[in-house]
């Protein structure tokens, strides 16, 4: 019997109308077929887990591919290296404040930068690998910050006249337990390194880095702190014009060099299987073929359900300097997440989207990789850090850098 069934099947699927059905079934007409137009060298796609660590992420993945376009040479960079160090810092401005600063997971690529610049960095093998201190196989922070985000508070709201600094070998005990120790000194491929002498080899000016960002509640070619809560060091950014920082992401990608990007990834067009499209809502209601009522009446999971089945043909809206301003005042455009924006692609539409690097392991319909459109990374950003060499010369010369 079970020969008979093995004989019919090979038979209907040698028949060219019954493959076919069966191949359109598969690959929906709405499904992105891209077609890579350019794409810098990066490393491995890593996973945060259970952290709120992508800005240490993105922006080791940022500097390991500025290492690879200056010497060839691949490293994998230890996050939690980052994460023991800024912790620290950000728990003395907290208790500094008397609590009246955020002392939380999240951070921004400036972080990073300051930590190389101040501390130095390490080999991924020169600390424990995340996770490893209590029992899990990678970065897991709900224990950990349970742990250390009362001790902190407590330190900081503290009724006393005055402190010691007993506290900080307390909270460097916490740190060491949950990310591992940072090493004075350590052996990498047979040479000895301190953290700073090790940034040294690396073969980057860590000067050469500088943030973006594009809003009109500060003048345009001025530099200022952009006001989010995870910006709690006040790194200041560049200001520009809305098509100039465009503009410099694509010189650079056109230059060889990547992007450390931060953004909003809560908007509705961000999906978890690896596109982000700026959703035109009010232009999608037309194409269910009901009226406005019978849409908005949809709950809001049937709503973005029938924009996502739509893929590459979704209505995408016109972004302008105006709406990011209106979004950013009104909460709308977050600073939510980082990642690492190193190609350019295609669809079979020809709408152009960045090949941007997540920290989220092998996730989605491209192993870790996001494929972004234009429009929505226009709307969406809030900063990203960049080489200053890869601005066009004509913005270096308005921001006097």
């Amino acid at each position: 019997m079970k020969k008979t069934i093995a004989i019919l099947l090979a038979v209907l699927l040698a028949i060219p109308g019954f493959a076919a059905k069966k191949e359109k079934k598969e690959t929906p007409s709405n499904k992105p077929v891209f077609t890579t137009i350019k794409e810098m060298p990066i490393t491995s796609v890593k996973n945060q887990n259970r952290s709120g660590t992508c800005w240490a992420y993105s922006t080791l993945s940022f500097f390991e591919s500025e290492i690879l376009k200056k010497t060839g040479k691949t490293y994998d960079l230890a996050e939690m290296f980052v994460c023991n160090k800024d912790y620290m810092e950000r728990a003395e401005l907290t208790v500094r404040m008397h609590g009246d600063s955020q002392f939380e997971q999240g951070g921004s690529a400036g972080d990073v930068l300051l930590i190389i610049k101040n501390h130095g960095i390490v080999p991924e093998d020169a600390m424990a690998k995340p996770g490893t201190m209590i029992g899990d196989t990678l970065a897991n922070f709900n224990e950990f910050f349970s742990v250390m985000n009362p001790f902190v508070n407590a330190v900081a709201t503290n009724k006393a006249k005055t402190i010691s600094n007993q506290w900080k070998p307390g909270l460097q005990g916490i740190l060491d337990a949950y990310l591992g120790k940072t090493p004075e000194s350590f052996t990498y491929q047979g040479q000895q390194y301190t953290p700073k002498t090790f940034a040294a080899s690396l073969g980057l000016d860590w000067n050469d880095y500088v943030s973006i960002t594009s809003y009109t509640h500060h003048p345009f070619y001025t530099s200022f702190a952009v006001e989010v809560q995870d910006n709690w060091r006040w790194d200041h950014s560049y200001n520009v014009p809305m098509d100039e920082m465009m503009r410099i992401i694509d010189n650079a990608l056109d230059n060889g060099y990547t992007v450390a990007w931060g953004g909003d990834v809560s908007d509705e067009g961000f999906t978890r299987q690896g596109l982000a499209i700026l959703y035109n809502t009010k232009s999608a209601e037309g194409l269910t073929g009901s009226d406005q009522a019978k849409w908005l009446k949809l709950k809001a999971a049937d709503r973005k359900n029938f924009i996502d089945s739509l893929g590459v043909n979704a209505p995408e809206m016109i972004p302008s300097q105006e709406q990011r301003q209106k979004d950013f005042d009104g909460w709308e455009l977050t600073d939510d997440h980082g990642m690492h924006i190193y190609g350019l692609a295609k669809d079979q539409n020809g709408k152009e989207y960045y090949m941007v690097k997540n920290s989220w392991g092998l996730t989605g319909d491209y192993q870790g990789i996001w494929y972004m459109t234009k429009s929505y990374i226009a709307a969406r950003t809030m900063d990203f850090l960049i080489n200053k060499n890869a601005i066009p010369a004509d913005i270096r010369k308005k921001l006097g850098i």
